[in-house]
């Protein structure tokens, strides 16, 4: 087995320390509106920071007090201030390839798709693969999936693996489909499906599993393309606010993310890591960690280890959400059990080594059987294990079965949600689900309610890196097409506050951090963020035109709106 990569990120984590105190204020904050987020001083105006760490909050002229010779004084001139954001599910080089890649996610119609694909393949060296896209045939009319002929004479020499925007369904042309060896004979694989037209022929389409058909045969990006696509990500985050990520591991057989992890690692060394990374390593992963003695979380203040990724489903708008019952446009179907799930006891068994070797479990369930059976496994997992402070998490529990919200707090177990899924999805999820499942769909309010903790994220390239409008989205619930002034399904609506706790205090929690970050307190980590509005006092429905002013990291501004 090989592990270098793993003990070289050890040397490096287990090192890490953070930057010890000045003695006085390097940065402070004045004449603002700061959310603390703490129950003891909600509310301030002042902030001063001490190198990495916040020093001291409270009114301007106790703060003002703290400046040195060589403090900088910023006067925010009344603007709102929160924590930095905490996203708790991105794909963080990932959605820095989506900025470098060929840019599919808002093309319109299968012509624009087709004439960007052409373009952007007319920019590559001869040979190179086309890839990303996240593509949404939800935009088109009619909705209809593409297939490569679309695109075959627009890709030319170029190899292409295009993804929709859920990251559960990719779109290869011919020349890819050739390299990997698929036609009319290849059987589908467990987990997954090749889309197939009338005469048995694939049309490109490829679903979960099925993706890594034309994965085993894609190199992967060169270190250039990774350090660019890194530089991207991280720009992207700052312009968001975005000051720590939680990144996920993108399938149940990511043999990529150890490059990816080593990117990260080298950005660490080099001291250019402007966001905190928290990584999800595949569940497969965790006999090496656990044999390395690492237990979650693992690491320094920039970036740790000791999360593990797993699958129950896909995601609805590729067809493979796991549901209890036939979807409403193809009674055909009811979605698919990821490979994870096809030998139930041997991935259980993973989960309770993992979780006895301290190593914290988060797992992927969009539909509601796929949510029911992995509330089912931590439930067998707290009993067989025991208590701990395991903060078991599932990601996305987009469509849930009523009778799951109160389990999630019986649990224990940490509902990890991305709100600008709803916004999006509510444009057609009903034609899926039908008027009553579509009640229990990202039902934010009911699992709060219920007592359940809240992490939120974006779910990155998948939706956009910014929380501001994930906050917009959780307390309106208009979706994309303005078709629902009032909100989607909006018994479900939560405050604004809520929204914000989930995306600071909550991500924090998820990721074992809250002694350090999610609150604006003395010694906690100098993350802030300001905004060009007071999200608290206006409209929530004005809230989707605030934009992020600064971004402070590590007690330093990494980011100024022009």
């Amino acid at each position: 087995m090989k592990r270098s990569w793993l003990f070289s990120t050890i040397l490096v984590l287990g090192t890490a320390c953070s930057a010890a105190s000045a003695g006085e204020a390097t940065l402070i904050l004045t004449n603002g509106k700061i959310w603390t987020g703490t129950p003891a001083q909600p509310q301030a105006q002042a902030v001063a920071l001490d190198g990495t760490s916040i020093l001291a909050v409270g009114d301007d002229a106790a703060i003002k007090k703290l400046a040195g010779p060589g403090s900088q004084v910023i006067d925010l001139k009344g603007r709102r201030v929160l924590p930095g954001f905490n996203d708790a599910h991105v794909h963080f080089l990932d959605g820095g390839g989506s900025l470098i890649g060929v840019p599919l996610g808002d093309a319109n119609s299968p012509a624009e798709f087709a004439d960007r694909i052409a373009k952007f393949a007319k920019s590559l060296p001869k040979g190179a693969w086309l890839r990303n896209g996240n593509w949404d045939h939800q935009r088109w009319t009619p909705a209809r999936l593409p297939d490569h002929r679309l695109i075959d004479a627009a890709s030319g020499d170029h190899p292409a693996l295009l993804w929709r925007l859920d990251g559960h369904m990719a779109l290869a042309n011919a020349l890819a489909l050739k390299l990997a060896g698929i036609d009319r004979n290849t059987k589908d694989v467990p987990g997954g499906e090749i889309e197939r037209d009338k005469d048995g022929n694939p049309t490109g389409i490829l679903k979960d599993a099925a993706t890594a058909l034309v994965e085993k045969v894609m190199p992967p990006l060169s270190p250039e393309e990774q350090d660019l696509a890194m530089e991207a990500a991280m720009k992207e985050a700052a312009s968001h606010g975005v000051t720590s990520v939680q990144n996920m591991a993108d399938t149940s057989e990511d043999r990529l993310q150890p490059d990816v992890f080593r990117e990260f690692e080298k950005m660490e060394r080099a001291g250019k890591l402007t966001v905190r990374i928290y990584e999800a390593l595949p569940l497969r992963d965790w006999k090496t960690l656990s044999d390395a003695g690492v237990a979650a979380p693992f690491g320094g203040p920039h970036l740790r280890l000791g999360n593990l990724k797993a699958f129950a489903d896909g995601a609805l708008g590729s067809g493979t959400a796991w549901m209890m019952a036939p979807f409403s446009d193809n009674p055909s179907k009811s979605g698919l059990a990821s490979p994870d799930l096809l030998d139930p006891e041997h991935f259980y068994d993973s989960m309770k080594g993992a979780d006895r070797a301290g190593l914290q479990l988060t797992i992927h369930a969009i539909g509601d059987r796929a949510i029911k059976t992995i509330l089912d496994l931590y439930a067998r997992l707290q009993k067989e294990n025991g208590p701990a402070d395991r903060r078991a998490r599932i990601e996305h529990v987009q469509h849930l079965d009523p009778a799951d919200y109160p389990r999630f707090a019986q649990l224990g177990v940490i509902a990890s949600m991305q709100p600008y899924h709803a916004i999006d999805d509510g444009r057609w999820a009903v034609t899926s689900l039908g008027p009553e499942r579509i009640k229990s769909s990202y039902a934010w309010k009911s699992l709060l309610d219920a007592g359940a903790t809240l992490a939120f994220g974006s779910d990155w390239p998948v939706a956009p890196l910014d929380p501001v409008m994930g906050i917009y989205a959780a307390a309106t619930r208009r979706t994309l097409d303005g078709k629902t002034p009032n909100g989607w399904v909006p018994e479900q609506k939560i405050t604004v506050v809520q929204a914000v706790q989930a995306y600071t205090a909550g991500s924090a929690f998820a990721e074992h951090q809250e002694a350090v970050k999610g609150t604006i307190a003395p010694g906690k980590l100098a993350d802030l963020v300001v905004l060009s509005d007071d999200i608290f006092a206006i409209a929530p429905e004005a809230i989707e035109k605030t934009r992020v002013d600064m971004t402070i990291f590590d007690g330093k501004v990494i980011y100024q709106r022009l």
